[in-house]
C-alpha cells in the first residue's frame, strides 16, 4: 500500500475508533527424593503488616554485584533475604546455583525494592522464578533496575531442612558495567517480556470495553544491553517483527517513525489516557522514546475491512521495548 494510501485510511477513521553437592540417593532416601522433586511452586513471601517484606524474612544478609553468598537453610520453610546496592539503570542476573547448592533443593527467587526513605523495601514483586535454573532451584536471568538504591534478594524454600543454597547476584548490562564496548554492527535484540503492571492492564482493560470495533493489545520486553551507547529503533523493530504473531506487519515497505509525543494522536480517543501512563511507568524521564509504526489494511469478507497499527516504542536507556498494537474493523 502507498504511503498516501495508508494516512488517508488512518485519519479517515473516526478518532473515537481510533548446585550441588553430589551422588545418587542411597536406596532409603528414593522416596524423600521423589517427594522433594514434586514440590509445588514457591510463592513470594507473605506480606507483613509493617507493608515491608523485609519483615518477613529468617535472616538477612548481604551481597554484592558480581559476588555470591551461602548459606544453610532453616529446617523450617522460610525465606532468607539478601541486600543487593546497584546503581540506576543496572542490568542484572540472580541464580541460586548449581554449584554450592544441596541435591534436590526446591527454591524460589523474588526481588523487591528499593528501599525507601523509611528503611523499608515495600512488597511489590519486581521479578521472580522458581525453577528455570539448574532442577529445582530459581534463575532471574535478567531483570532491569531503573532506579539506583538497596534491594532485597529473597530466596525461598520448602524443603530446605539440612540444605544449602548459593546465590549469585552477576551485572549483565547497563550501568553496572565497567567498561563496555560499542556493539557490534547489525546487532541483534532478545526480547524478554515482562506482564505489564496491574493500573496499566486495568487501564486497557477499561478502554477495550468501550467498542467492539476498536480493540488495543499491549506488551512489555526487557532487553539484555551489555554495550555501550544505547540501541536503535530499527534494531528494536526487528526483534518485534522476528516474532511469529507480527509477521504480518512485514509487508508495510516504508513504515513511519514518531516522537512518544506524536504517538498520542495515532491513538484510538478511549485509548489515549494509556500514553502518558506507559510512558511513566517505562521511562527514566529524560531519555528519548522513538517509535516505529506499521499499518496494516485487509478485508475479511462479509464482515468488513480491518485495520492495525504496530506501534514499537523504544525506551533506550532503561531498555524497555512495548508495543502498543490497535486494531478497528467495520461491522
Amino acid at each position: 500500500m502507498r504511503r498516501s494510501q495508508k494516512s488517508a485510511l488512518l485519519w479517515m477513521m473516526p478518532l473515537g475508533l481510533l548446585s550441588a553437592c553430589g551422588g545418587a540417593p542411597d536406596a532409603a532416601g528414593a522416596e524423600d527424593a521423589l517427594s522433594e522433586r514434586a514440590q509445588s511452586l514457591i510463592t513470594a513471601p507473605p506480606v507483613p503488616a509493617s507493608g515491608d517484606i523485609a519483615d518477613s524474612m529468617l535472616h538477612v544478609g548481604t551481597v554484592a554485584v558480581g559476588g555470591s553468598q551461602q548459606d544453610g537453610t532453616s529446617s523450617l520453610p522460610g525465606y532468607y533475604g539478601y541486600r543487593v546496592q546497584v546503581q540506576a539503570g543496572s542490568q542484572l542476573k540472580l541464580e541460586v546455583t548449581h554449584l554450592g547448592s544441596s541435591m534436590y533443593l526446591d527454591t524460589g527467587l523474588f526481588l523487591y525494592g528499593p528501599k525507601d526513605s523509611n528503611g523499608s523495601y515495600g512488597s511489590t514483586v519486581l521479578a521472580q522464578d522458581d525453577d528455570s535454573g539448574y532442577g529445582q532451584l530459581s534463575k532471574v536471568g535478567l531483570v532491569t533496575l531503573p532506579q539506583g538504591g538497596e534491594y532485597l534478594a529473597v530466596v525461598g524454600f520448602t524443603n530446605g531442612a539440612g540444605k544449602q543454597f548459593r546465590l549469585q547476584v552477576d551485572c549483565v548490562g547497563g550501568a553496572c558495567l565497567s567498561n563496555p564496548q560499542p556493539a557490534p554492527t547489525g546487532h541483534a535484540l532478545t526480547l524478554l517480556q515482562r506482564p505489564i503492571t496491574a493500573s496499566l492492564q486495568a487501564s486497557l482493560d477499561a478502554a477495550n470495553t468501550v467498542r467492539e470495533d476498536s480493540i488495543s493489545y499491549l506488551t512489555a520486553y526487557d532487553f539484555a544491553w551489555p554495550y555501550s551507547g544505547v540501541t536503535t529503533l530499527d534494531a528494536a523493530a526487528a526483534a518485534v517483527l522476528a516474532q511469529g504473531q507480527y509477521r504480518g506487519y512485514r509487508n508495510d515497505p516504508s513504515p513511519d517513525v514518531l516522537t512518544y509525543a506524536q504517538l498520542e494522536t495515532h491513538m484510538y480517543g478511549q485509548f489515549r489516557p494509556l500514553h502518558p501512563a506507559v510512558l511513566a511507568t517505562y521511562g527514566n524521564g529524560t531519555e528519548s522514546v522513538q517509535v516505529k509504526q506499521y499499518f496494516r489494511a485487509f478485508s475479511t469478507g462479509p464482515n468488513g475491512d480491518n485495520w492495525r497499527t504496530l506501534n514499537v516504542i523504544l525506551f533506550p536507556q532503561s531498555y524497555k521495548v512495548v508495543v502498543y498494537e490497535q486494531t478497528a474493523h467495520e461491522i
